[in-house]
């Protein structure tokens, strides 16, 4: 008994095929999608929405067999893709990080007049109506997740999950749901209804809702589990399963200040022409002796969603510590500090800590960080890709296979990076 999950991220596109009896990763692929379209704007960040749902698809196609009982779905949140009356895609995919929502409307931005972010869906369909940007023919929009289940079950009208739902900043109850849910069917096996990815990702790694996920990626986030709504300065709620709450923490520089920082020496290398092929590796050098550092690193660097003009800042700076392994350790610090300040600002206290993403699974040095700052020791699922895994799970309860998430969570299983 198989299952997979595709998940649609922002640079790539990664599908898994889990043996549902062991939760054991049978097989996995990941494609970079170099969906981006270019344009003239510097805040516009579109995607080109065949290119995604093609990549998905021969993904998909690949890791069919005669075992799969099930196909989950997650994606990229908070971004939209316009439809017509007959299911088709009208529109690229307006992403998370389109900053249109920052421009000028009447004494503020489009963003603050709706009482939203910048890249929410709401946000987006918002500016794109007032300039005139909206399709004629357009019906409805959903995400691009939600998208491929229209594609592979030839729906003509999005079901989205309220976790989707609520990452555009409102929707009608009506159209959602909150429900393990199918869509229909692909190749007659059953496809479930999309959830968003930073709900895969807590379904596929917290089996214990006492702790606490940080997922270090692109951006971060540091994620709880609640009974009820929590509110906070940078702090979102967002529907979870099973009538519980996810409050999140989410800065939008994570792992990038760290690539900012791998830019730099790269450029400064290259400069003097010397060989950057494995800039990544030497600062991990340059972090093996280094412990502490006086070095003080706001990570800010693109702003949060109250305050898109919010500036980072590198401080404390003296004839001792201006060195390129002080500037590397006190970036790592400085996005721990910053996911560690969200947390304290919910003001709930939870034990244990899971990492997740990229930046966790290959930097020691920043689980010693995060390990020391929180004062927990923390775990990383055993499996990789947890947005595409956690669709699968999710799609298991789904189609009836396990009762409940408790049930499906049986089957994750956590390491220790040595």
């Amino acid at each position: 008994m198989h299952a997979i999950g595709i998940d649609i991220g922002t640079t790539s596109i990664c599908g898994v095929l889990l043996d549902a009896r062991t939760g054991k990763l049978i097989k996995r692929q990941t494609i970079m999608s170099n969906a981006f379209i270019p344009t003239e704007n510097s805040w516009e960040k579109i995607q080109d929405t065949e290119k995604l749902i093609s990549i998905s698809k021969e993904i998909l196609d690949g890791l069919l067999d005669e075992e799969t009982v099930v196909i989950g779905l997650t994606g990229q949140m908070h971004g939209i893709v316009y439809t017509d009356e007959n299911g088709n895609a009208l529109s690229p995919l307006y992403t998370w990080q389109d900053e249109r929502g920052n421009l000028p409307y009447r004494d503020t931005t489009y963003a603050k007049y709706m009482d939203s972010f910048a890249g929410y869906g709401n946000v987006t369909d918002f500016y794109n109506r007032e300039n005139g940007l909206r399709p004629k023919e357009a019906v409805s929009y959903c995400t691009i997740q939600d998208y491929l289940g229209m594609v592979l079950c030839g729906r003509k009208r999005p079901v989205l999950h309220s976790s989707n739902a609520a990452s555009f900043g409102c929707f009608d109850a009506e159209k959602i749901t909150d429900e393990y849910r199918l869509l229909g069917e692909y190749k007659k096996v059953p496809v479930a209804v999309a959830l968003g990815d930073n709900q895969a990702s807590v379904f596929s790694t917290l089996t214990d809702e006492s702790g606490i996920l940080i997922n270090i990626g692109t951006g971060s986030q540091i994620t709880v589990v609640s009974d009820k709504p929590v509110t906070g300065e940078n702090i979102e709620v967002r529907p979870y399963v099973e009538g519980k709450y996810l409050v999140v923490g989410a800065a939008l520089c994570g792992g990038r200040a760290y690539s900012m920082v791998k830019d730099f020496f790269k450029e400064i290398i290259q400069t003097a022409g010397g060989d950057a092929s494995d800039v990544y590796g030497i600062m991990e050098q340059m972090l093996r002796d280094k412990s502490e550092t006086t070095l003080k690193v706001d990570t800010r660097f693109a702003g949060t969603r109250t305050s898109p003009g919010q500036k980072g800042s590198i401080s404390g700076i003296d004839i001792n510590n201006f060195t390129p392994g002080d500037l590397t350790l006190g970036i790592l610090e400085g996005m721990t500090n910053e996911l560690l300040a969200m947390y304290r600002s919910m003001g709930i206290q939870k034990s244990g800590i899971v990492g997740s993403g990229n930046a966790i699974r290959h930097n020691r040095k920043l689980i010693e960080i995060i390990e020391k700052r929180f004062a927990q020791e923390l775990k990383i699922p055993l499996h990789e890709e947890e947005a595409a895994y956690g669709a699968a799970l999710f799609a298991l309860v789904a189609c009836g296979k396990f009762k409940n998430a408790a049930e499906v969570q049986k089957l994750i299983h956590y390491t220790k990076l040595p």
